[in-house]
């Protein structure tokens, strides 16, 4: 690694599975990592993935004081390495999304008072009214999430107020449940953190704000109005009234590189921080994924993985139940729009898996060959002639969210000419067909719901990316880049970005970076943008846009919305029948 000379900047990410810290220099150069597996480092705990699940009532928890057994592992371990802890200036972090920590009535004079002879551990575990964090695959909160989405008159209002339709992970509906399950500890709780803002408790020795990104992960949170959404709030306090909540919760600051305060005593002490060390705002996950970029306006990142995940950063704000909106994590008047889908890269795997079964060959080297081979060969929507119809499908080998649908395969012909929609296998050549439809189907779905984001980014070019990022396991695939290229555009191409598995505290150590040297007014983008050494990152693995190519799945984009409706209509009348 880089030799450590200041300033120096930690950025952690506080997952599921791990702990992470990583110290970058003002030059964005990593010097130093450290990582903690809840599962293989951990001691103590009963936990499987760094979570303890109860599947009588689908509850997904993480203790809350094997993270801070966590801490200062990571802590201790850099030191090991060699870190010098004096030429830190700043600190971030990120943390799991939507998870929830509740402090007890002890917790402020508990962090105040710590002392560095003994660990986090052993001074703050009595420091929760509840010992438990919720985790983002809790799917406890349906009852709640039903009255979430019914509250302002439906699931379109509350995304319009809060960024998206009620949630089981969204921390509004798992406190609505909490104060019903638990009404005793709900009342004796101090404050409620994020895991981003407990994270940024700890270093500072009080109770942290919540970042102005993450709080949008709530369901609690008027996007438009930038404060707590009054009547959501009563709805979610119960009993102990709205004016409760809002202190347990505490007040959000508007600029993403806020100074909270210096490093706790406990640190320099301890670790040999330098008192004067400032501690940031930590976001959430997917917020600083997109700070590890760094995106640009209407720069679109899909994550390829075996779920599929589009990020974009966009100065619209256009809400749909289907997609979820947030603040940005550091630059006022923009938004980080998300899509999540369940289906991903395993329904990829099927077809492909169809298809060497149906050859009777295989590559172990190279399984994708074939279908690869295929997919190219296919005419974009298996459509040899204009007169021909427009074949797409939907592949879910499991149940989606985006749009809400059961486990199942769909095939259709599409002509646009008239806009007749037949819903037929006749004419597919399955598996072949379905190589390109499977990547054409996520693709267009992308489109659809990301239109009305992007602007023009060329004059004569309709609206578009400027950049296409691939991640995940499917970015090494150029004929998923190339299609994606077609589909999506892309003026500037669509590459391939290697951060590894590091986004996360990337994005939290550059956070730090801007807060502490941006210039007067100077925003994220370009002060990051200046110092980011992209071709260390990125490679160009595709054209972007193609005239023809992108006019033609425009004309599919229209057929592809029809098909959705009418299997969704289809799935409602079977489910009430």
């Amino acid at each position: 690694m880089a030799t450590a000379k200041g300033p120096l900047y930690i950025g952690f990410d506080l997952s599921t599975q791990q702990l992470k810290g990583l110290v970058v220099n003002s030059d964005l150069k990593v010097v130093y990592l450290s990582k903690f597996d809840f599962d293989a480092d951990s001691r103590g705990f009963p936990i499987k993935k760094g979570v303890i699940t109860n599947e009588v009532e689908h509850e997904v928890i993480a203790p809350v004081a094997m993270w801070l057994q966590a801490l200062d592992s990571v802590l201790s371990d850099l030191r090991k390495q060699g870190l010098d802890f004096s030429l830190v200036r700043g600190i971030s972090g990120a943390g799991q999304q939507h998870g929830s920590v509740y402090w007890g009535q002890e917790a402020e004079a508990l962090l105040k008072g710590l002392d560095e002879k003994r660990t986090l551990e052993e001074q703050l575990s009595g420091a929760f009214s509840h010992p438990y964090s919720p985790n983002w695959q809790d799917a406890s909160t349906q009852k709640e999430c039903d009255e979430f989405d019914e509250f302002l008159g439906g699931v379109e209002a509350l995304a319009v107020a809060t960024g998206s339709k009620a949630h089981h992970r969204f921390t509004g509906p798992q406190i609505l449940r909490f104060q019903r399950k638990y009404p005793d500890v709900y009342k004796k709780t101090l404050r409620i953190s994020l895991v981003s803002s407990f994270l940024a408790s700890l270093f500072l020795g009080h109770i942290a704000p919540f970042d102005i990104s993450d709080v949008c992960g709530m369901n609690l949170w008027d996007i438009p109005k930038g404060t707590y959404h009054e009547e959501l709030i009563k709805l979610c306090a119960g009993s102990s009234g709205a004016e409760d909540l809002k202190k347990k919760l505490g007040d959000v600051p508007e600029d993403g590189g806020a100074d909270l305060g210096k490093v706790h005593r406990y640190y320099v002490d301890r670790y040999g921080f330098s008192p004067d060390c400032t501690v940031i705002p930590s976001t959430g996950d997917n917020p600083a994924t997109i700070l590890a970029l760094p995106l640009r306006p209407s720069d679109a990142m899909v994550s390829l993985g075996t779920s599929t995940t589009f990020l974009m950063s966009t100065p619209s704000y256009k809400p749909d139940p289907a997609t979820h909106f947030f603040n940005h994590p550091t630059t006022p008047g923009l938004y980080m729009f998300m899509l999540c889908y369940k289906n991903g890269g395993l329904a990829r795997e099927k077809v492909r898996d169809a298809i060497n079964e149906k050859k009777g060959e295989n590559n172990p080297s190279n399984p994708w060959a074939n279908f690869d081979s295929i997919a190219l060969q296919t005419a974009p929507l298996c459509q040899t002639s204009d007169s021909n119809p427009m074949k797409m499908g939907l592949f879910f080998p499991r149940p989606e969210i985006v749009p809400n649908l059961p486990p199942g395969q769909w095939y259709f012909n599409y002509n646009p000419a008239d806009g007749s929609l037949i819903e037929t296998e006749d004419g597919w050549n399955k598996p072949d067909d379905e190589a390109r439809a499977i990547i054409e189907s996520q693709l267009l779905s992308l489109r659809l719901r990301s239109r009305g984001l992007t602007s023009s980014p060329k004059e004569g070019m309709p609206a578009q990316p400027r950049r296409v990022y691939l991640v995940g396991g499917g970015s090494k695939n150029k004929t998923i880049a190339k299609i994606a290229g077609e589909i999506l555009g892309g003026s500037d191409g669509v590459y391939k970005l290697e951060i590894g598995d590091n986004a996360c505290a990337l994005g939290a150590a550059y956070k730090a970076v801007w807060a502490l040297e941006r210039s007067n007014g100077q925003t994220f983008e370009d002060l990051i943008g200046q110092r980011w050494h992209e071709e260390e990152f990125i490679e160009k693995i595709a054209d972007g846009y193609q005239k023809e190519a992108f006019e033609r799945y425009g004309k599919a984009v229209e057929g592809f919305e029809k098909m959705e409706l009418q299997v969704l209509e289809q799935e409602a009348k079977k489910s009430s029948c």
